[in-house]
């Protein structure tokens, strides 16, 4: 389990002692930076309570998130570990990666937990990160990153150019495949995300407020998420089937 490892990242409360993300294969999914963060009317919290918010978040939600996975995969390592990527960035930024064992991370750095406002923020982002795994969205990006690498390499073949420019098709064809269906696999994730968050007790429509404070990506053609807009619809859409589901006594 990840428990020992993780308090003994955050001992310290302003989180200057935080471990080192394990290697492997990873799947960065950073929030939308580029460009100054919109105010929130909500005040940060102090690092002490950043700190508590985390360690509190993450132990509420290791064992729901490995109950989802266990419930909605066969045969994959559902032994979720929550760590602290402590490498200099001052952009808030989560990632999810698998380590040398297959064991799945949800790694968060040190700039998302201080800009988190509330447990509700955190919650959402950890059931997003997680949800990626779950969904087997690792694999899919490789897969599609590898087709329009050999798409892009044969029409360059075909086309009569030489080993260089094969290689140059082959490396835009990786980069365009693996972005193709990026903004699909981030509503996928938001989606599950929300459910796995609100079944552990959150507020997923309040948790998604942290996109409010980030500047929009917009619908950019390449661009690797979705609008804050299309996404912060998607989780009020979601938490309503979930109330519904509630009162009705079904689920989604």
């Amino acid at each position: 389990m990840y428990r020992n490892r993780l308090f003994a990242c955050l001992f310290l409360p302003i989180m200057l002692a935080a471990c080192e993300a394990p290697p492997g294969t990873v799947v960065r999914t950073p929030l939308p930076h580029s460009g100054p963060p919109v105010v929130s009317a909500e005040p940060g919290p102090s690092a002490k309570q950043a700190a508590q918010n985390f360690i509190a978040v993450a132990a509420d939600m290791e064992p729901r998130i490995e109950r989802e996975c266990r419930a909605r995969t066969r045969g994959r390592n559902c032994d979720y570990q929550v760590m602290v990527d402590d490498r200099p960035d001052s952009t808030p930024n989560a990632l999810q990666t698998v380590d040398r064992r297959g064991r799945p991370v949800v790694a968060f750095n040190l700039a998302l937990i201080a800009e988190a406002r509330n447990r509700d923020e955190l919650a959402f982002v950890m059931g997003h990160e997680a949800a990626h795994y779950i969904l087997g969205h690792l694999e899919a990006k490789s897969t599609d990153a590898n087709r329009g690498a050999l798409i892009m390499g044969a029409l360059a073949a075909a086309s009569g150019g030489d080993e260089s420019t094969i290689q140059q098709a082959q490396d835009f064809g990786a980069e365009l495949g693996a972005r193709r269906y990026s903004k699909d696999y981030e509503l996928q994730a938001d989606k599950l995300g929300t459910i796995i968050a609100w079944n552990a007790g959150y507020d997923p429509a309040h948790g998604a407020l942290f996109f409010t404070r980030l500047a929009d990506p917009g619908h950019s053609f390449l661009g690797t998420h979705p609008s804050n807009a299309e996404r912060i619809a998607l989780v009020r859409r979601t938490v309503a089937q979930l109330r519904a589901g509630a009162k009705s006594g079904s689920g989604i």
